[in-house]
């Protein structure tokens, strides 16, 4: 009897010890920020596990942006100098062709009567000269009708040279070298001066025209390097330079008007294709960090400074004033201070002097580099 009421004590204050240690066990864990290993809280060392960016130097540079629209180095339509039907095409859609090929023919009827008659015109004023200088030659003839006769075959080569150019404006060659576009024109095909027979477009350089705001003027100038990227290549870049600038400002918009060259080799960029166009104005350097480090509210944006106390390191909330974005990284204008560590990522996660654990660091190594060489 005595064994079994001991060993009822002993089972009872065995629980009552596991129900202790279970208390004591839960309310370590919330003084220590919650949760055990792996668990939300940040484990054995207390606080939120956060990566750590460093705050340095990195290089940014002055880009002005805008948008423009990318023509060829040459670019006409083809059309008819009078209204004629189309007797023959001799070219392809999307052909390259030289400049003076011929494209298309139109009927010429009456310019080849006229042909056969500046010919035959021509025939009988070199009969008449021959005929009148060998009389003038021998004293049979006035040396004046001679001259007349001279005068008379001059008029018919004159003539028949015009008649061959108006036969000559029948047949449409290409003014430059280029591509063609599309035609629906065929032989028997009515044309006139607005009908378009086809597109002609030299683009082995292309002209991109952009707006640049008035302020800028001062300091562009022909030569000036610029990168052109297109939605139809991904982040692809074309390199280029300003060619020239507007001699005007337009007094709506307050811009002048930018042309850049770009080598087209290919013909990769087409005519009427959208281009987003950056000038570049210098390179500078200032601080920065990774975007993910950088939270914004409205106009403001804030980071978290990882501060250390003498209860471990806390989230620090500070104000700071940013600048360009570029590559992935934020510029920071004021603020925070070279060498300073932040909270790299999760930041919806964090709030204002929570606790937190280092646990590695953020995608910065491009801009901590030469914040630690400077730390050291």
């Amino acid at each position: 009897m005595f064994k079994r009421h001991f060993f009822l004590v002993a089972a009872a204050v065995l629980v009552g010890l596991m129900a202790i240690a279970a208390v004591m066990r839960i309310a370590f864990a919330e003084e220590g920020g919650g949760g055990g290993p792996g668990g939300p809280g940040g484990g054995r060392g207390g606080g939120q596990a956060v990566a750590v960016a460093v705050v340095g130097p990195r290089e940014f540079s002055d880009q002005i942006r805008v948008l423009g629209v990318a023509r060829g180095l040459r670019s006409v339509n083809i059309t008819a100098p009078a209204s004629e039907l189309i007797t023959r095409v001799m070219f392809r859609d999307g052909q390259y062709v030289r400049a003076g090929q011929p494209l298309v023919e139109l009927q010429a009827r009456e310019e080849d009567a006229d042909i056969i008659d500046a010919r035959a015109r021509l025939a009988q004023a070199e009969r008449d000269y021959e005929r009148t200088k060998t009389l003038a030659d021998r004293g049979i003839a006035p040396r004046v009708l001679a001259e007349q006769a001279e005068a008379d075959l001059e008029v018919a080569r004159a003539g028949l040279q015009a008649a061959q150019a108006r036969l000559g404006d029948r047949v449409i060659r290409a003014p430059f070298s280029g591509f063609l576009g599309l035609t629906t024109v065929t032989a028997g095909t009515l044309v006139g001066p607005n009908t378009v027979i086809t597109t002609l477009d030299d683009v082995s350089t292309v002209r991109v025209d952009f707006p640049i705001p008035e302020r800028f003027v001062g300091v562009l100038r022909p030569g000036t390097a610029i990168t052109a990227r297109s939605d139809a290549f991904g982040q692809e870049t074309f390199g280029g330079r300003i060619a020239l600038l507007d001699t005007r400002v337009d007094e709506t918009t307050r811009a002048v008007i930018a042309r850049a060259e770009i080598p087209n080799p290919g013909g990769r960029i087409r005519p009427g294709m959208s281009m987003n166009v950056s000038v570049a104005q210098g390179v500078r350097t200032n601080l920065a960090v990774p975007e993910a480090a950088v939270q914004y509210e409205g106009e403001n944006a804030y980071v978290f400074r990882i501060a250390q106390g003498e209860r471990g390191a806390t989230a620090q909330r500070v104000a700071v004033e940013t600048g360009a974005v570029e590559g992935g990284f934020v510029e920071i204008l004021s603020g925070i201070d070279a060498g300073d560590r932040l909270v790299g990522s999760g930041l919806n996660r964090i709030q204002p002097g929570a606790p937190v654990r280092p646990v590695g660091q953020a995608g910065a190594a491009p801009a901590a580099a030469p914040a630690r060489k400077a730390a050291r």
